[in-house]
This record gives structure tokens, C-alpha cells and sequence, in this order.
């Protein structure tokens, strides 16, 4: 038996959206190192703006896969 949830709720990214995601935590790590650079933070509000990463979060936060965000803008 597998840990997974069933197939019918977890949202499947694209390849496009998880290229979006990595780039994503690269820049939050680079960011958040001491070289870190407002190109970083630019790049990271991008990604975020992005409306496919958007519609890949907000499908993952109906479906209770990601923490609950203390502020909701």
C-alpha cells in the first residue's frame, strides 16, 4: 500500500510549472544568502506573480497539501 494520496486529488504540475518551482527555491536560497541580491527578490515576486505557479498553489492549498498562510492577501 502506498503513502501517496489518491491520484484523483494531487494536482499534477507541468513541466513548465516545475521549472517555475525550482527556479523559485533557487532564488529563495540565493536570496537569503549572504551574496543575496534584489535581482533575487525581483525574480522570486515574479514567480510568484506567475498565474500558472498560482493556480498550482492555490490547487495544492485546496487539497491541503501546503501549510495555511498566516496573512491572506
Amino acid at each position: 500500500m502506498s503513502d501517496a494520496p489518491p491520484r484523483h486529488i494531487t494536482p499534477s504540475p507541468s513541466f513548465a510549472v516545475l521549472v517555475k518551482l525550482g527556479s523559485l527555491a533557487v532564488h529563495v536560497e540565493e536570496f537569503l544568502s549572504p551574496d543575496g541580491h534584489a535581482f533575487d527578490r525581483e525574480a522570486i515576486v515574479v514567480l510568484l506573480d506567475d498565474p500558472e505557479v498560482k493556480e498550482w498553489l492555490a490547487e495544492m492549498d485546496k487539497a491541503a497539501f501546503l501549510p495555511k498562510k498566516r496573512n491572506r492577501r
